[in-house]
């Protein structure tokens, strides 16, 4: 049975050699994983239909890292899963706060969203039992619906995960920097010679002109080492879709990134992973001229790269004691882009027709359009929560989008802190959210399709990232670790102090 405990808080592997390890800390680490593997059948989200799981590749975990300085508390929890609905969050910080007395305000939670994991989303049980009957149909019989049982499920290992890694805190080391690894992510919106930018417009494309935005190559990490020098866990902070799909039940790229990470260590310490800012990125270069990778070599391809890199930051960066925690935290009301009535009669009429042989894609997105009618009316405004959690020199800064990696970009920039990551995903999902500009009328792409997952006013996405760096200024770096400054001994080697010799 997979609904097993795995907790490695206290597994000890040596990860490089290092100065001596000090004899005191005044922070504590703990890492633990508990298993949320679908079943065999369950839908599979990802799309705005069903789909359903019939084989199975590698486990999908909730993955935890928790410290303690001593005054506060910090829970950071990674899940494989698509997104995280906002009632799982709400429920578990409740019952994190009740049971172990950590302020729901100190638990980020954050989805990786693998396009393989189980059932949280799209449509959540109940929320559409006050619309129409026809609405009802289209939510919970044509749409990807989240599984009751499912939530509950991740809801409890979410708590327990949390429980887990606050028993196995220990005194630790920590060790916080960048990797680089700008090979397997690609921005997935072009600019055609239309003059609109279009989200994967295929390899190969004559009407191709240039990527329509940037990526963020930077691999954020954290590797928390015991006193004796044993690695207890590490976390990565990447921003790229997992969309590899290996083929079955899976973490998807994520699951070769931990295992590269663990195989290269000699180890089976947790791997907590916190998306990035990847509403317009994905591994696919639609620029690219030669066969795309799919599948498993894809996934191995993506998660292997990043988890390489990784692994250099952990061997060559210095590790401190002096790890100072920190959170602030801000919700936000933003409104809903609203259909036109136009556009929802004229989909109305659509969905009524029934669905069409062949090309379903103008059925579905009526779908989505009188969907998100029935929202607007129920919900016109949407919670959006922008947390910040300090680990020492880094600032973990969260949102419920997914996305646009310029945004991501953007709070590095205002950030005062040394090392900023970005998480998407996290403490809720409101879909993808773009720039600005995405809007104009140089934009366009699937991202910006007005749909009951993406509604957001075009602003939405600036307030966020404002936020962000907002709360981030409200707080105090911690000091950036170094290695001791050498020495000399007044000696030079022997062996080479000596001129040339020719003869």
């Amino acid at each position: 049975m997979r609904n097993v405990l795995l907790v490695f808080g206290l597994f000890v592997t040596t990860v490089c050699a290092q100065t001596a390890a000090p004899v005191a800390s005044s922070i504590k680490a703990g890492f633990a994983e508990r298993d949320i593997t679908p079943g065999i059948g369950m839908e599979q989200p990802g799309g705005y239909g069903k789909a359903y799981h019939r084989k199975f590749h590698d486990a999908c975990k909730v993955r935890v890292a928790l410290f303690d300085d001593g005054k506060k508390k910090v829970a950071l929890v990674g899940l494989d899963t698509l997104i995280v609905p906002r009632q799982i969050v709400l429920e578990a910080r409740a019952r994190i706060e009740k049971e172990l007395s950590i302020p729901g305000d100190c638990v980020m939670i954050g989805a990786s969203h693998s396009h393989s994991s189980g059932p949280v989303g799209m449509v959540m049980p109940g929320e559409y039992d006050a619309a129409s009957d026809l609405v009802k149909k289209l939510a919970y019989e044509e749409s990807s619906a989240a599984d009751p049982g499912f939530v509950m499920r991740v809801t409890n290992e979410i708590v327990e995960g949390v429980r887990m890694a606050h028993l196995v805190r220990e005194p630790a080391q920590i060790c916080v920097g960048y990797g680089h690894e700008d090979k397997v992510a690609f921005n997935r919106r072009l600019r055609m010679k239309n003059g609109q930018s279009w989200s994967h417009p295929g390899a190969g494309n004559p009407d191709i002109i240039e990527y329509a935005g940037p990526i963020d190559p930077q691999v954020g990490v954290i590797g928390a080492w015991d006193m004796k020098g044993q690695l207890m866990g590490v976390m990565v902070n990447y921003a790229c879709h997992a969309t590899t799909s290996p083929g079955g039940i899976s973490a998807n790229w994520i699951y070769y990134m931990e295992k590269t990470i663990q195989g290269a260590l000699g180890t089976q310490v947790p791997v907590v992973f916190m998306q990035g800012a990847c509403g317009d990125v994905t591994q696919v270069d639609n620029l690219s001229q030669s066969r795309r990778m799919g599948g498993e070599e894809g996934a191995l391809y993506v998660g292997g790269r990043i988890g390489a890199e990784a692994l250099k930051v952990l061997y060559c960066t210095p590790r401190g004691t002096e790890v100072p925690l920190d959170v602030r935290q801000k919700v936000l009301s933003i409104p809903r882009r609203k259909p036109a009535p136009a556009k929802v009669q004229k989909s109305l009429e659509i969905v009524q027709a029934g669905k069409p042989q062949g090309d379903l894609s103008g059925w579905i997105f009526a779908k989505e359009t009188v969907m998100l009618d029935h929202l607007c009316t129920v919900t016109p405004n949407v919670d959006c929560e922008v947390q910040v959690i300090q680990v020492g020199p880094a600032a973990f800064v969260s949102n419920p989008a997914e996305y646009f990696v310029q945004f991501g970009l953007d709070i590095k920039k205002g950030s005062p802190f040394p090392f900023t990551f970005p998480v998407e995903l996290a403490n809720g999902s409101v879909g993808y959210v773009p720039t600005e500009e995405a809007f104009s009328p140089a934009g366009g792409g699937y991202e910006t399709r007005l749909t009951s997952y993406s509604n957001l006013i075009i602003t939405g996405g600036r307030q966020m990232a404002d936020t962000g760096i907002e709360l981030a200024k409200e707080l105090t770096p911690g000091p950036v670790f170094t290695y001791p400054k050498a020495i000399f001994g007044g000696n030079p080697w022997a062996y080479g102090n000596v001129p040339p010799e020719l003869e």
